[in-house]
């Protein structure tokens, strides 16, 4: 995926991105809810941003609009992310904090995997 599509598609929230997918696949509500295994008002809810999407149900929401899993995570958790840091009334430079820590992290497990070899 280009940077610009994935840009155009980080304008939306996680709920209303589903929606332009259903629509764009002419799937009514019911049936979508159906091959995700939610019922259908929440889906309506997820939709309308009255509800969070399950991040278990990542892999299925890729898998019927054939999209790739590892764009989908960074859509769905750079949103998890953003609202917790908005409504936390917290700077955007927990984001750069929460970068490196995720480096250490990464380190740290490399380091470890040494240790068991």
């Amino acid at each position: 995926m280009t940077r610009n599509k994935l840009q155009v598609r980080m304008k939306q929230l996680f709920g209303q991105y589903i929606k332009t997918l259903r629509a764009a696949k002419g799937f009514p509500l019911t049936q979508l809810a159906a091959k995700l295994g939610i019922d259908s008002a929440n889906l309506s809810k997820i939709e309308n941003s009255k509800r969070e999407f399950d991040e278990k149900k990542l892999e299925s929401l890729a898998e019927v609009f054939e999209l790739n899993i590892e764009n989908l995570k960074t859509e769905y958790f750079g949103e998890y992310f953003a609202k917790k840091i908005y409504s936390s009334n917290c700077s955007t430079d927990a984001f750069i904090v929460a970068e490196e820590k995720i480096k250490y992290l990464r380190q740290q497990d490399i380091k470890q995997g040494k240790l068991n070899l």
